[in-house]
């Protein structure tokens, strides 16, 4: 499973109860910041996160309410914080970007780092991948180059089955580690157990979809489909979808019916604007798709698999 905390939900520009665009993706031991806003830092500290292995940063696009927070996160981190490294993901044309905040402009392009940036240009395909999971990158329509959503996918697996193991005599130990693992065992009295004899049917891992802004919905039902957890701007309402047109955002209306199509188990409305109250943008998302929800800074939510 998945667990995600919203740091920023607002759009544009800060309002007096949401930051700048900003997420955290955690799955076990891995940590992953989802946009950096304007005063992300703050609120990194103010969630409870804190800075340790926080050092992998996914950029949806290159707009500076997404990207402006990592300038003081840099200076942050060169300075008191304890970190060795921070790797950046985004499109060629995010990261120039990003690379002139920090070394013409916090950095002033003559300071050397205590800690090493590592700039990962990114195209659609998988950016990162262990044993467990992987993370997907998938092209967005937006305003300007090199916009991207993610995808979090976690690997199936087959459950152990303890009651078969124990009636076969199966140890606890690293037998039952190399079982799990795909491996034979052969035990004392010379039996060989292989991982077929203990293992159940592969179950489906849980599947988290994130989309920045977004202009259109169309190009994004194959990666959204069948998602446990969707998050995705609803920046406007159907009454202004006029207005959502012409700066390539989507309306709360235009996000649901993204989820209705792809059968999400759940939709996480963000990056919404000041001129509407949360309870317009969530009747109108309702309306179409009931499981959703508007996220509020510092909500936190756990993505897992949905039933069948």
């Amino acid at each position: 499973m998945f667990e995600v905390i919203f740091l920023g939900t607002s759009a544009s520009a800060p309002s007096v109860h949401r930051g700048l665009s900003a997420n955290v993706v955690l799955y076990r031991e891995h940590r992953f910041l989802i946009d950096c806003g304007e005063g992300t830092q703050r609120q990194i500290l103010q969630s409870g996160l804190g800075f340790k292995r926080l050092n992998k940063i996914l950029l949806t696009h290159g707009h500076l309410d997404h990207i402006l927070g990592l300038g003081g996160l840099a200076s942050t981190f060169s300075r008191w914080e304890a970190v060795d490294n921070m790797e950046i993901y985004g499109g060629a044309a995010t990261l120039e970007r990003v690379r002139d905040l920090i070394f013409r402009v916090v950095l002033r392009g003559g300071d050397t780092p205590s800690f090493k940036v590592k700039f990962v240009p990114i195209k659609p395909g998988i950016i990162f991948e262990d044993d467990t999971f992987f993370i997907e990158a998938f092209p967005v329509t937006h305003r300007g180059p090199d916009c991207y959503g993610y995808l979090f996918q976690e690997k199936s697996r087959r459950p152990f089955l303890n009651d078969k193991a124990q009636a076969l005599g199966v140890p606890i130990g690293p037998e039952r580690r190399r079982l799990v693992n795909g491996h034979s065992v052969t035990l004392a009295d010379g039996r060989v157990i292989a991982p077929d004899d203990v293992l159940g049917p592969a179950v489906e891992g849980s599947k988290l979809v994130f989309v920045g802004d977004a202009a259109r919905t169309d190009n994004l039902l194959q990666y959204a489909q069948n998602a446990d957890g969707l998050v995705i701007e609803a920046t406007y309402i159907e009454a202004d979808a006029d207005m959502a047109r012409r700066f390539g955002h989507l309306t709360a209306a235009g996000s649901a019916r993204l989820a209705q199509e792809a059968n999400v188990g759940q939709l996480y409305l963000t990056h919404l604007s000041r001129r509407y109250r949360d309870a317009d943008v969530i009747s109108e998302a309702q309306a179409i798709f009931p499981n959703a929800m508007v996220v509020r800074d510092f909500d936190k939510v756990t993505i897992v698999k949905k039933d069948k």
